[in-house]
């Protein structure tokens, strides 16, 4: 079959005739033709993949699937100019049907190298693949996060996300009744050594749950009525907290850290049937990286919290180990870390009465920005926060500023004592310029938003991604509803946005060759941060933002994306696979570092890889290409570039 007849083929077939001739041209060089008589088969149920996309020039296919009793069903017909084996050549699993030529066939097969050169060089091409190349990714990364958990020694104790609650809850569940006597209940619990009840109905439905803890608090600390007159209702907790007794371990801790509570429910057919509380989690694990969780909330002062914030890391090496999935990961530590700055923020607000300043003059709101915002930390990065602080009168204006001023620096420096270190940019509360009144934040913002400024653009691309840690949050709304007006209102914010990211090009060539730093002491590394996925965090937030998203999680965007239909279902389940591979791997080569006391840098040396981790990094950085060409069209504005020069 000659070249221009291959190529006209191709022109016919979806999604090759989305590319130009150009692109198509080596590609008709390197495929072969093959030819198959009526009732042959192409390939058999089970059979392993070939390693090739079939292209049909001629003739007729039918896609068969065999049942228990080894009868074939026909379930699809394709004809020429469809293709078909696709759901292997990508993944390289065995065949889930057959192929048979229902008449005389004719093929052109395409090797999975060429189709993945097309893949990573053409993004508009790739797209229609995207359900594919997720489903190989997750495959990979399965693979390689069983194969590789051993970059940290193991130990006999972290079992997290091998066992399960039920393993490990109790019962039978201690019940009361909301109307029944508090003091009655009370010896209730001494006398069977429970730290709590659940409070159930006649029907032992959840109603609330009862802790000493709220006995001690609404009966001795903070008295809400007599003893004698008390019912269990006035003190119990209605909220519920549960989970199922199929869940792993590391659930329900991460469960606990979400909610910050020391015990979970646990709900089977919508009825509770056991308790487990942090004590059980301890006892299962034997590991001192879990009672560091439980012990920051009782530190009342920096040095002791800042021994027992030295310890949290060990609970990522324990995560690790347990191939915890990236996204719990990354939000059990993100936790963590928001623990360990709400306990500074309250031992430094406590100091400042006891020096004399008093309480906070006016409320206030705590947030964070970067990775600690996005629920993406890992281990602990430098500061990024900011104090957002209700208008004062202007005869309080000097006051109140130099009060909040004093705050954020004695935060600043406890959560530095802590192990957080200073923004060497000066991102931090400390700066005045990140230290404001609500009014003046929201005259920030809308300066920001049409400033064509370099400094200006990026104080607006970190401040995009924050999150209320601590005060009165209503602050942090009303700063939010001020970005997402502005930003609506500008015909030019999120261009410019998009124009300082394409500076850079994802770190992939033309051929899916992955593009390294060519000098330095890095020389031959992919930095996996400022090379990769910065530009997904970047434009992740910039559709989210254009959508009118405010969740700063990039993973919580992408999934908010879908729901609004801005983006496609297989689209953000691509882009999701992509950030978690490159997370995964940054969590592995930055533990690698620390654990061979150097420190991490975030970067990659490729030829350490096998094939299966090439694979699937190749996989990552396509839809980092695929998400920048993405942003470039929605937010490109020829005349801004032509002035950008």
């Amino acid at each position: 079959m000659e070249t221009d007849t291959r190529l006209a083929i191709l022109k016919q077939t979806d999604p090759f005739a989305l590319l130009e001739p150009e692109a198509l041209a080596p590609l008709c060089d390197s495929l072969t033709v093959r030819n198959f008589d009526a009732g042959a088969y192409i390939f058999r149920q089970g059979d392993p993949g070939c390693d090739c996309l079939f292209v049909i020039a001629q003739g007729l296919v039918e896609i068969l699937v065999e049942d228990d009793c080894r009868v074939e069903s026909t379930v699809g017909l394709r004809r020429a100019f469809d293709f078909f084996g696709e759901t292997v050549v990508l993944s390289g699993q065995r065949y889930p049907g057959s192929a048979r030529a229902k008449e005389a066939l004719t093929c052109l097969c395409i090797h999975r190298s060429d189709l993945e050169t097309l893949i990573y060089g053409h993004p508009e091409f790739s797209g229609f693949f995207n359900t594919l190349l997720a489903e190989r990714m997750r495959l990979l990364y399965e693979r390689n996060l069983a194969d590789r958990s051993c970059l940290i020694a193991p130990t006999a104790a972290p079992r997290l996300f091998r066992d399960q609650v039920s393993r490990v809850m109790s019962t039978p569940l201690q019940t009361c009744r909301e109307d029944a006597p508090v003091a009655r209940t009370a010896r209730k619990m001494m006398q069977r050594q429970v730290g709590c009840l659940v409070v159930v109905d006649d029907g032992g439905r959840f109603r609330g749950i009862l802790t000493d803890r709220h006995l001690v608090g609404g009966l001795v600390a903070e008295p809400v009525c007599s003893i004698d007159d008390c019912t269990v209702g006035r003190l119990m907790d209605s909220r519920l907290v549960a989970i199922s007794p199929e869940a792993y371990l590391g659930e329900a801790l991460m469960a606990m850290v979400r909610n910050r509570t020391r015990q979970l429910v646990v709900m089977e057919r919508d009825l509770p049937v056991g308790i487990v509380a942090f004590s059980d989690l301890l006892r299962a694990q034997s590991a001192d990286s879990l009672m560091r969780i439980h012990d920051i909330a009782e530190q009342t002062d920096i040095e002791g919290l800042a021994t027992v914030s030295n310890g949290i890391d060990r609970v990522l090496d324990a995560l690790v180990e347990e191939r915890a999935g990236v996204r719990e990961t990354m939000e059990i530590m993100t936790r963590l870390n928001d623990r360990i700055t709400r306990k500074v923020i309250e031992l430094s607000q406590a100091r400042m009465e006891t020096d004399g300043w008093g309480p906070p003059p006016v409320d206030y709101c705590w947030i964070n920005m970067g990775s600690a915002a996005r629920y993406e930390q890992t281990l602990r990065t430098d500061q990024d926060n900011a104090i957002i602080f209700a208008d004062p009168t202007k005869a309080d204006i000097e006051t109140v500023s130099r009060y909040f001023q004093h705050l954020a620096e004695q935060v600043v420096d406890g959560l530095a004592r802590c192990g957080f270190q200073r923004c060497t940019g000066g991102v931090m509360a400390s700066n005045p310029k990140w230290c404001r009144s609500i009014s003046r934040w929201l005259e920030g913002v809308r300066k920001w938003m049409t400033s064509p400024d370099p400094e200006d653009i990026r104080t607006l691309t970190i401040l995009l991604d924050f999150r209320s840690l601590w005060g009165n949050t209503s602050l942090a709304d009303t700063l939010w509803e001020g970005i997402g007006k502005a930003f609506s209102d500008s015909t030019s914010a999120g261009h410019m946005l998009s124009r300082d990211d394409q500076k850079m090009t994802a770190p992939i060539g033309f051929l899916g060759k992955i593009v390294t730093e060519r000098s330095g002491p890095r020389k031959g590394c992919l930095n996996l941060k400022t090379a990769a996925l910065v530009h997904m965090i970047n434009a992740v937030r910039l559709l989210a933002v254009h959508q009118g998203i405010s969740t700063p999680s990039t993973l919580d965007r992408l999934d908010r994306l879908a729901e609004k239909r801005f983006l496609s279902p297989e689209d953000a389940a691509f882009y999701k696979a992509g950030f978690e591979t490159l997370m995964m791997f940054r969590i592995r080569e930055n533990l690698k570092r620390v654990r061979a006391g150097e420190s991490p840098d975030n970067t990659l040396d490729p030829k350490t890889l096998d094939k299966s981790e090439t694979l699937l990094l190749k996989d990552a950085l396509s839809a980092v290409s695929q998400l920048q060409k993405r942003i470039g069209k929605t937010f490109q504005v020829p005349w801004m570039n032509y002035f950008g020069h």
